[in-house]
């Protein structure tokens, strides 16, 4: 059977999808670029020194998920599927993800500690305090001999040359550096010479970085009284301790940036703002100018004033005495008009008024007689009840009225008692009369 070249190369790749679909390659990046267009071209090579390299692709939309920088001599581990270049004949690796060789344990604690911590709300953002703009005196936590300080020291004396720079050392790699970060911290806030503290160290791998992820580091960053800025590593290093700072710079470069204001951008607003005090000056002089010379023009013709004035007063007068008589007449012819309507309403108003007096006179003869039966009839009918009610009236028609010989009145059995006196009350007169016996209209009273 002869092949083609075609045939054979997609037979190979058929055979090599078919017997590695998916695989997990590690190695040490060689000849890493990154295209125009977003995809990624480098070799794999075994980093034990051996002679045997793979050529890899890793398009755009894996790249943009890759959460670190990919450089020559990084080992990582990448996976994806071999594959045959057909217009080259060449066997590649399709990369669809890449990480950081032996980062992969550590990075699922770092994600474990990081969701721990953050349900603390230690990561929270309303506890993020912003620096003093101005600060004058700036704490550095850092080791002393580490690149990170000379770039912070750098930076500082170009932005902010004034300001007191006070270094708590620190070891910032190994397991040592955790708790000496911690002591630095809490010695910064101890002697507050600062107003505001760098954080920063240079940058390296997840494992070199491991001190700022470390739970005590970010305890410390949470307590302290001061703001922190935390530069760690490089930008697209991530670590708990920025996280928990008030703010968070890429670099120790940008930490120091954050921190201070440039010198030359303080000069720039101060002489903006001696350009607005000039400005508002010289407005307010030629204000006070222009009011001082017509004030000036006012005070120096103050005959002129006068002489208007006068004349004022003059025109005035003048108007005063030709409106005054004619104001007078017509005041007069007013109140003759007026008088003599008033002569013409009052025999009027007495005529009616007499009118009325009459008719009510006439309503109060009629009304007095009717008034007067009706008051008798009443007073008939009250009579004929006052003398139905009279006692009196009772004892004409054969009762009598009982009392105990004081007044008190005798309705019933129970209030007496036999060989008592009573007084008996008649229609004409009274008898004295005496108690005998008792009987009860129930007999089972007693």
């Amino acid at each position: 059977m002869v092949w083609g070249v075609a045939a054979l190369l997609t037979a190979l790749s058929d055979a090599l999808q078919a017997r590695f679909p998916v695989l997990t390659v590690q190695g040490e990046l060689s000849g890493f670029t990154r295209a125009a267009s977003g995809h990624c071209y480098f070799s794999l090579k075994d980093g034990d020194g051996q002679a045997a390299m793979l050529r890899c692709a890793m398009f755009r939309r894996a790249a943009t998920l890759t959460d670190f920088s990919p450089r020559d001599g990084h080992a990582v581990e990448v996976r994806g599927r071999l594959a045959l270049y057909e217009p080259r004949g060449e066997l590649q690796f399709i990369v669809e993800s890449m990480r950081r060789a032996g980062e992969g344990a550590l990075y699922e604690q770092f994600l474990r500690l990081k969701a721990r911590l953050e349900a603390m709300g230690l990561f929270d953002a309303d506890r993020k305090r912003v620096p003093p703009p101005y600060a004058r005196r700036i704490g550095v936590v850092t080791s002393a001999a580490g690149a990170a300080l000379h770039d912070v020291l750098t930076a500082l004396a170009r932005r902010a040359p004034h300001a007191q720079v006070f270094l708590y050392p620190s070891p910032v790699q190994g397991a040592e550096a955790p708790p000496a970060l911690v002591r630095a911290l809490e010695a910064a806030n101890a002697r507050a010479d600062a107003e505001v503290l760098l954080l920063v160290r240079g940058g390296g791998s997840l494992e070199d970085l491991w001190a700022f992820n470390d739970e005590r580091v970010v305890q410390a960053i949470a307590r302290s009284a001061l703001p922190v800025i935390c530069g760690v590593g490089h930008e697209t290093d991530i670590t708990l301790a920025d996280l928990a700072a008030d703010v968070r710079a890429p670099t120790p470069t940008a930490a120091a940036e954050l921190a201070t204001v440039s010198r030359q951008q303080c000069l720039e607003t101060l002489a903006a703002l001696e350009r607005q005090l000039h400005r508002r000056l010289e407005q307010r002089l030629d204000g006070a100018s222009q009011r001082l010379d017509r004030l000036a023009l006012r005070l120096a013709r103050p005959g002129d004033a006068l002489n208007r004035q006068r004349r004022r007063v003059d025109q005035l007068g003048q108007r005063l005495a030709q409106q005054l008589p004619r104001a007078t007449g017509e005041r007069a012819q007013r109140l003759a008009l007026l008088a003599h309507r008033l002569d013409q309403l009052l025999p009027r108003a007495a005529a009616h008024r007499q009118q009325r007096l009459d008719h009510l006179q006439d309503r109060l003869t009629r009304a007095l007689p009717q008034q007067s039966r009706r008051e008798a009839h009443r007073l008939e009918a009250l009579g004929a009840r006052l003398q139905a009610l009279d006692p009196r009236q009772v004892l004409q028609r054969g009762f009598a009225w009982l009392d105990d010989g004081q007044g008190g009145a005798l309705t019933s059995v129970s209030q007496l008692r036999e060989g008592q006196s009573l007084r008996a009350v008649l229609a004409d007169g009274a008898a004295d009369v005496t108690v005998e016996r008792l009987t009860p209209a129930n007999p089972g009273q007693g």
